[in-house]
């Protein structure tokens, strides 16, 4: 093992920066030769290839976002796509590869290892918090901070008018941001994919909460839940509900972006050192994660799998609301 590259895939996530300067620093510190790879699979396609060195990513672990940049690429599951793939990483004489990204950046090395044999170890960055094989992804601590304060300001306008807002966070196929979130701001209701949506029982709650001469409330809606998202839940509640004002606010990109929290910049400088050692004992197709504070590697296989909400934290959120 003499040269590894690193990039960065999917939806960007804050930590990435922090995971970026881990990953080079400590690979330096092995005595290996770091290249980045910009602009995900779709720049190891075209070839976008940079020499990394310790000054390369000073000044970045506080960054949100990703200096490498990210890209979803269609081509590279292709066949013609991962051959040309191939014959980058072996012109630029890569060893082995770290993925920075999500449950699709894994799916996608695993489709590459079955033709090429190129070793690659993923790191979990996604604010959505959706993979198996570890407790946190990377930006998902920022994230439900950056929901958190976004809706106590929000709750202040509730209260000064008695409304009713309906707040839609990110989270297509995973409810974890709504759920965390919800509870930390004492959400009167929390609706997320994994759980059925019954508008009847919601409009139920938020009917017990006006008689109880609630001054506000806040309902976290996870945009990928199954009655469609906030807008749609919002319609359906004030045609049943029409004594208090009702409001709608999409947090949308917000959530990615931002100064990563301590949590995130010390998860991924820990995540980024393990994955070079990983790299450099020989293991392969497996995604570095932290379980009970511990460093724990996952095979990508198992890690893509859906992962389960916490079904005492849903029983949490649902006692508190009371």
């Amino acid at each position: 093992m003499k040269k590894i590259a690193l990039f960065t895939s999917g939806g960007d996530s804050p930590g990435m920066n922090a995971c970026i300067r881990a990953v080079v620093r400590s690979g330096i510190f092995k005595g290996l030769e770091v290249t980045g790879i910009t602009h995900g699979y779709e720049g190891m396609i075209e070839g976008k290839f940079i020499p990394m060195k310790s000054e390369s990513v000073s000044g970045i672990i506080q960054r949100g976002g990703t200096i490498l940049k990210t890209a979803r690429s269609k081509r590279f599951m292709t066949a013609e796509g991962m051959k040309l793939a191939y014959e980058n990483l072996s012109r630029e004489k890569i060893d082995g590869v770290i993925a920075i990204g999500g449950d699709g950046t894994f799916r996608g090395a695993l489709e590459f290892n079955r033709t090429y044999d190129i070793p690659f170890i993923g790191i979990p960055g996604t604010i959505d918090n959706d993979l198996v094989g570890t407790d946190f992804t990377l930006g998902f601590d920022t994230a439900i901070n950056t929901v958190v304060e976004a809706v106590d300001k929000i709750r202040d306008t509730a209260a000064s008018h008695d409304r009713l807002f309906f707040v839609e966070v990110m989270g297509r196929d995973a409810g974890s941001i709504a759920l965390l979130s919800g509870i930390s701001v004492g959400a009167e209701a929390i609706l997320i994919p994994e759980t059925k949506t019954h508008v009847d029982r919601l409009i139920n709650t938020l009917k017990k909460g006006w008689h109880r001469n609630k001054t506000s409330m806040i309902v976290i809606v996870a945009e990928g839940e199954e009655a469609g998202g906030a807008y749609q839940i919002a319609e359906l509640v004030k045609k049943q509900f029409t004594s208090i004002e009702t409001r709608v606010t999409v947090l949308g990109h917000i959530q990615r972006g931002g100064n990563p929290t301590c949590n995130d910049r010390v998860l991924a400088s820990r995540l980024g050192v393990a994955a070079v050692e990983a790299m450099m004992e020989g293991r392969r197709e497996v995604m570095a994660g932290l379980i009970n504070n511990e460093i724990s590697f996952t095979p990508f296989s198992q890690a893509v799998k859906q992962h389960i909400i916490n079904q005492n934290l849903l029983k949490i959120a649902e006692i508190l609301s009371l």
